[in-house]
């Protein structure tokens, strides 16, 4: 018992090294040009070994833009347990998203996001892996406007529909960002983001705070 527990480590430890490695190889070279086999020469192992834990190439994508988003919403549910303004949660969540990546993040999220929104287009396996990690994300803009409503602190509005504009105009702003868009640079996307909420809500924003 004590060793299929043992073995069971080891392959999730084996799973994660290569999910990292491949989230960093897409980020630097993209899904198109980025081989199993370069995964496998990362971490030391077989490409028949990658395939034996993911299959394909597509849902090797779908599961390392999983494992990159692991730290972002390990994140936020520590702040959103901790941090209950409304508020102040949502500046959060605009700043982890628009504002340069954090040191703990892996490089590039952005690049995997838009290598499986181009893949999404004609592959409906990736299709339905988009519309679940996109869920996840609206899920989690309308929890805080939920709860924010139910503690009084904004106007009540349509949670659900609320999250999928903002939700869409974040997706927006950040493809800007990430392409160094000389209009469109991170602080400004984080004020439309946050002048966006502050008129849909219902709540007073003067503009980004310093431990924001």
């Amino acid at each position: 018992m004590a060793q299929k527990a043992s073995a069971e480590v080891v392959a999730d430890v084996r799973r994660d090294q290569m999910l990292a490695a491949a989230a960093q190889l897409i980020a630097e070279r993209g899904f198109s040009d980025t081989r199993i086999a370069d995964v496998a020469a990362r971490v030391g192992a077989s490409p028949a070994l990658v395939v034996y834990y993911f299959g394909t190439k597509d849902t090797l994508l779908t599961e390392a833009l999983r494992y990159s988003e692991q730290s972002f919403y390990a994140a936020a549910e520590e702040m959103l347990t901790s941090t209950t303004a409304v508020v102040t949660r949502l500046e959060k969540l605009v700043a982890w998203t628009c504002l340069p990546e954090h040191e703990d993040q892996t490089p590039g999220t952005w690049g995997l996001w838009f290598d499986l929104w181009a893949q999404a287009f004609r592959h409906p396996e990736i299709k339905k892996d988009r519309v679940e990690l996109d869920q996840r994300w609206r899920a989690m803009i309308a929890r805080v406007v939920r709860e924010g409503v139910d503690a009084g602190e904004i106007e009540t509005v349509d949670a659900e529909e609320f999250s999928i504009a903002f939700a869409a105009l974040m997706d927006g702003l950040s493809i800007q960002t990430a392409l160094d868009d000389p209009v469109v640079d991170p602080e400004r996307a984080y004020q439309v983001a946050m002048r966006f909420a502050s008129s849909s809500l219902g709540f007073p924003w003067q503009g980004r705070r310093k431990n924001g």
